[in-house]
């Protein structure tokens, strides 16, 4: 880390008299419990009571569930069970009992010297109209024209995750989610419509209740030495509990996103979390637990193979040291869960509320690592006035995660990281000594399990993110609503490396001690204007006005020390070398502080959709964004985009008895990219341990915001009653004005600045995707559902000025500066550009290499996600496939530990190394080339879950629902690494992120689960 200063801001000044936000999360924290300290006294009032039971109906006599029931003027009510009764205590004074339910009229009945009702709801065709969550407000299903997917709770994938977004996979057309890492807590890549990100992380943006997160991790980083590298990255989610969720709205085009502006050229993701439902107090608890084991694994020789190796390669006998060991397994381990959720709800016709508390434990597969996390969230939608018509709704998401963390890193140095070394230790040398202690040499070789017993790295991320919006309805179709918001990350580190870790220089006979801390902070607010008004008798209009200001900034610090060797080191007292890193040697100890360049964000958008005869919708949008991070004539971006859509089934011409909804969409829009370091146009510079500044960043005063243009066309149709429903859309997404980081040329000159700069050039992402869900069957005993989505997509990058972008850099031993892709007109982002390889020849040695070509693209061509819901009687099962199609994935593992010349330095090689058809010369090079290209093609059983509905236990427990479930069951590929959906990725050359390529990730796990869901 580097002591970074920059010149003062000129940040965007927010059209506020007043301050933004405080900067102490603290403060929120005590405002928010304080208030609702003083709703607790509104949930019950103690008086006469009398009983009152009945049923609720639809117009075919059938029981509705979940029918909410409030006695008028206070915070009494319940919900109807599954059968559609209900039983509940009613003041004395009670005259009425109001009944409601999504997609039914509600209803008041009088209840004067009634103790039984009976209540026929009737369906309402407006109330039927779902309501769906857009930007900065919701809007009727029928008036959405660009490409929106809502996913519920019922779609979710089950099973136990760390952060929300493996709830999505497979589960929208379009979206393409991959885990980078198997640990606990590790990051995952999403895609929406494919990769046009040459820089940064091109992921979406996340509102989490209209909140835009940040997309970091406040997790510090680690720089301990070349060797042991800096490992995965924190998934930014980690802080959600996923049992908070209740839907997700993916916005894909930019007509959708444009409302968005700046932000959202990779897509949008709306979380909307749970809110309490009006009736008495209801406490919802879920338990579970269960186990992961390794999923598969890449193939090493045994002992036995081994030893047979030796002898067919002419290898040193001495390599035989006698033992069987299976280093892989050794450090691996079966990893425990538990996870328990419990949430109570309630409120009045006033007032609502949720809170919620969470507990996960979960280990890795991965002796020493781990994840834990706290949660609690608060929720409170409130009324005021006789009228109603003032309201406040407060959101409290507080969380602490905590991590321990292996030495697996995809940029360490050639003796490589914990998996590394396990796959090349010879099989027949015994881990440990006669003694039981842990064999240690030194030289290049290194024991894994003393990596792992002698490495410590633990971390903990607090996070609130707390919002308050209080609102005003002026008359029923105009409002007002303005959100407050804070979202606090703070970050915590602390890495030691015992001394006696000889194999790395500096380490031995030192150790080494870290302690980090960062700081992240979002400061929002806004200011929305809603219309939505019926103007005369064909024409409805839904608009939105707003304002909005946010300010983000980041901070952290260092502390690391290396032992004195002439004092001992650190020695060994049996305590964490950071809990007295003062102990260490002066000279060696380093303090280092930083600080981004703070940036503000600050814009005016407006939206309108008029809907004409219910058939005709027109939906136009602009955002005007002024940003901090651009130069002085390029801050202020304008995103403008409109959509139009027809509803055929509306015609009178239209066969409505055939199909209920044939919409025709089309929209085109424009949104851009501000995803690049804060103060990216100007001057930058860090300050040495001497005051000697190095400048870090040049200004460029022209630098201006990426654009993306993108033209949509599709159609929705419902037939059966909307029991069939069909979704297809065509894609056409352009991205110019690139944001790349350019280098002085060569040779380049000490202390030069990166100077970020727009590249002419172009991206294009095109393709069809296609979403079909059918209820195939669907009665009071058997419910049987289907669901499949497919996106066909292309890349290409085309009118690039200047030379190519190398990038895609391979690691390992004798492979440094090693690059196997590149970006140039007319191939796939990212392509592989490798030697040919043309096999062995007679003698074992390769043949000469091919000219330098392309060889594949590491972005799939075909995106597949399958799923069915089969329910009889109480017995249900659910299971989800998904596939990726079309992708190549470098198997830089094999090609840095597997190839052949470890067996001569007696380590271990891969079984297909030594199953070649030639005898391979051991001194053969394990240069990089299209040998190790292999497809990356898979099919996964994602999960499956059996669940039995044990119903209600008198009156304790109510909807008692045990379940088990499989993540990760089976998967179908021929690729030869670990798993085909890891994407380990590297901090890529030219600062471009890699794609497609497996580097010694921390092993996918298969995870069984098993739980328990009920009510009180």
């Amino acid at each position: 880390m580097s002591n970074n200063w920059y010149p003062q801001d000129n940040l965007p000044t927010p059209r506020e008299s007043r301050p933004l936000l405080s900067a102490r999360a603290s403060r929120w924290k005590a405002l928010f419990l304080g208030f609702l300290s003083l709703l607790l006294p509104l949930l019950s009032q103690a008086q006469a009571t009398r009983a009152v039971s009945g049923k609720v109906v639809d117009s075919k006599a059938t029981g509705l569930p979940g029918v909410t029931i409030l006695v008028p003027g206070t915070a009494v009510g319940t919900s109807t069970g599954a059968d559609g009764s209900f039983q509940l205590q009613v003041p004395e004074s009670a005259t009425t009992l109001s009944f409601s339910f999504v997609g039914y009229g509600s209803q008041v009945v009088a209840i004067t010297g009634k103790s039984t009702v009976e209540v026929s709801l009737k369906e309402d065709a407006q109330a039927l109209a779902d309501v769906i969550v857009v930007g900065y407000g919701t809007a009727r299903k029928q008036d959405v024209t660009g490409a929106v997917a809502v996913i519920g709770e019922k779609d979710f994938n089950r099973g136990t995750f760390t952060s929300p977004d493996q709830l999505l996979q497979g589960r929208v057309s379009g979206v393409q989610v991959g885990n980078n890492s198997g640990q606990p807590g590790g990051p995952a890549t999403i895609r929406i419509r494919g990769n046009s990100a040459v820089t940064g992380t091109g992921q979406p943006l996340y509102v989490i209740d209209g909140v835009p997160l940040d997309g970091r991790s406040a997790r510090p980083g680690l720089v301990a030495s070349n060797d042991i590298g800096s490992g995965a990255d924190s998934n930014p989610l980690n802080f959600l509990n996923p049992d908070d969720i209740e839907t997700f709205t993916v916005l894909k085009d930019a007509s959708a996103t444009a409302i968005y502006g700046s932000r959202a050229a990779y897509g949008v993701v709306l979380i909307t979390t749970k809110k309490g439902n009006a009736g008495a107090p209801v406490l919802t608890v879920g338990a579970s637990t269960g186990f992961s084991t390794l999923l598969r694994r890449p193939e090493f020789l045994d002992a036995g193979q081994y030893r047979e190796a030796l002898t067919y390669y002419n290898a040193p006998a001495a390599n035989d040291k006698g033992g069987n060991v299976d280093a892989l397994k050794e450090i691996l381990q079966t990893g425990r869960l538990q996870n328990y959720n419990v949430a109570m709800s309630g409120g009045g016709e006033t007032g609502r509320y949720r809170l919620s508390l969470g507990y996960l434990d979960q280990d890795g597969i991965v002796r020493k690592t781990g994840f834990k996390k706290y949660s609690a969230n608060l929720s409170t939608n409130l009324q005021f006035l006789e009228s109603k018509k003032l309201g406040l709704d407060i959101n409290l998401t507080t969380s602490q995660f905590r991590e321990e963390l292996a030495p697996i890193t995809t940029d360490a140095g050639f003796r490589g990281s914990l998996i590394g070394q396990a796959l090349q230790w010879n099989p027949t040398q015994p881990l440990r000594n006669a003694d039981g202690s842990l064999f240690v040499q030194a030289g290049d070789v290194v024991n894994p399990l003393a990596a792992q017993e002698y490495y410590n790295d633990n971390s903990r991320v607090t996070t609130i993110l707390a919002s308050a919006a209080p609102s005003y309805k002026f008359t029923d179709w105009l409002s007002y609503r303005a959100l407050l918001s804070v979202n606090y990350n703070t970050g915590q580190r602390r890495t030691s490396i015992d001394q006696r870790l000889i194999n790395f220089p500096g380490i031995e006979n030192q150790g080494f001690a870290s302690i980090s801390n960062n700081e992240l902070v979002t400061q929002q607010i806004a200011h929305t204007l809603n219309f939505n008004k019926a103007v005369g008798s064909s024409l409805n209009v839904n608009a939105v006005l707003g304002y909005e200001y946010t300010k983000f900034s980041n901070s952290g610090n260092n502390l690391n020390a290396f032992g004195n060797p002439a004092a001992g080191g650190f020695g060994v007292f049996g305590l964490d070398y950071t809990n007295y890193i003062q102990y260490s040697a002066s000279g060696s100890r380093q303090a280092s502080s930083f600080v981004d360049p703070s940036s503000a964000l600050q814009s005016v958008f407006g939206r309108a959709i008029l809907n004409f005869k219910e058939r005709y919708v027109l939906t136009g949008t602009l955002r005007r964004d002024e940003s901090s991070k651009f130069g002085p004539s390029n801050r202020v971006g304008y995103f403008p985009s409109f959509a139009v859509a027809w509803d055929l089934a509306q015609e009178s011409f239209f066969p409505a008895e055939k199909l209920s909804q044939l919409k025709l969409r089309a929209g085109y829009g424009l949104t851009g990219n501000q995803e690049f370091p804060a103060g990216a146009a100007q001057y930058r510079y860090s300050l040495d341990n001497n005051g000697a500044q190095s400048p870090l960043n040049d200004e460029n005063k022209d630098l201006k915001w990426q654009s993306d243009a993108q033209f949509n066309a599709g159609f929705d149709i419902g037939a059966l009653d909307n029991r069939l429903t069909f979704t297809a859309d065509y894609f056409y997404k352009r991205t110019t004005d690139l944001l790349f980081p350019t280098t002085p040329g060569e040779p380049r000159p000490a202390n030069a600045a990166i100077r970020w700069e727009n590249l002419d050039g172009s991206i294009v992402n095109k393709g069809v995707e296609m979403s079909l869900n059918a209820a195939l069957v669907r009665n009071d005993k058997v419910d049987v559902s289907f669901n499949a989505n497919a996106t066909f997509i292309r890349n290409e990058v085309s009118g690039l000025v200047g030379a190519a972008i190398p990038t895609g850099a391979i690691n390992g031993q004798g492979l440094s500066g090693a690059l196997s892709q590149s970006i140039q007109n007319g191939y796939p982002i990212n392509a592989f550009f490798l030697p040919q390889y043309n096999g062995l020849d007679e003698n074992g040695l390769s043949n000469p290499f091919g000219a330098i070509g392309y060889a594949g693209s590491p972005n799939p061509r075909t995106l597949l996600g399958l799923g069915t819901n089969v329910r009889y009687g109480k017995l249900a099962l659910v299971a989800n496939m998904t596939g990726v199609f079309g992708q190549y994935i470098y198997n830089n593992t094999l090609n840095a530990v597997g190839n052949v010349g470890q067996i001569g330095a007696g380590k271990n090689i891969a079984v297909s190394t030594f199953e070649n058809d030639v005898k391979e010369a051991t001194g053969n090079a394990s240069a990089a080339s299209t040998r190790y290209l292999e497809k990356g093609d898979f099919l996964k059983l994602s999960n499956l879950t059996l669940s039995y509905t044990l119903g209600d236990f008198g009156s304790f427990a109510k909807g008692a629902r045990l379940y088990v479930t499989g993540q990760n069951l089976l998967v179908l590929t021929s690729y030869d690494g670990f798993d085909p959906e890891i994407n380990t990725v590297k901090r890529g050359a030219n600062q471009v992120p890699s794609v497609g390529i497996d580097y010694l990730p921390y092993p996918s796990a298969r995870t069984f689960t098993f739980g328990v869901n009920f009510s009180l």
